[in-house]
């Protein structure tokens, strides 16, 4: 008998976010570091802000953001980063009534779905651009995200793509309030 070893799966946008940072360089070798964002029940890229450094007021910025342009999350998942752990990330999501939820130091599988995003990421795009700029980095991750949540279909949720899905999961909710 198989033992479930965590929480359901959330099953509306904004239950559940996971966050994590990806390293890369651009073509004279200056640090890049990705902010990634996804929704674990649309399977959505929430966003994927390019930085030369990601700091923990930086990642309350993107949040403040994405706050106003799709709301916020009841809980943000993250590994134990610096910029996920400080005090300004504390106390954000203290202000906005977000539970904050770190998983175990060296367990990346318990973040699994951000780190297997993070591995598409990586594979299809970082490593089939050489940026020569940050800019460049910057509209041609933006374009990736794009298409990912808008042409990627995904067999774990039905065959939809991720924007597909989340307005199938806003308009149950329209129908079937509270549920």
């Amino acid at each position: 008998m198989r033992r479930c070893c965590g929480p359901p799966r959330p099953t509306k946008a904004n239950q559940v976010w996971s966050m994590d940072v990806v390293f890369d360089r651009t073509a004279e070798g200056r640090a890049i570091k990705c902010l990634v964002i996804v929704d674990d029940a649309t399977h959505e890229a929430v966003a994927i802000d390019v930085e030369r450094a990601i700091s923990g007021h930086g990642v309350v910025r993107v949040l403040d953001r994405l706050a106003h342009s799709r709301g916020l999350p009841k809980m943000i998942r993250t590994d134990n980063g610096k910029e996920f752990c400080g005090k300004a990330m504390v106390a954000w999501a203290h202000a906005n009534r977000v539970q904050l939820r770190q998983i175990q130091p060296g367990k990346p599988n318990q973040n699994a779905y951000v780190e297997s995003f993070n591995g598409r990421l990586r594979d299809e795009c970082l490593n089939e651009h050489w940026f020569p700029t940050l800019l460049h980095a910057r509209t041609e991750i933006e374009r990736w995200r794009r298409e990912y949540n808008e042409h990627r279909p995904k067999k774990t949720i039905g065959g939809m793509t991720p924007a597909a899905y989340a307005q199938q999961l806003a308009n149950s909710d329209i129908i079937n309030p509270g549920l």
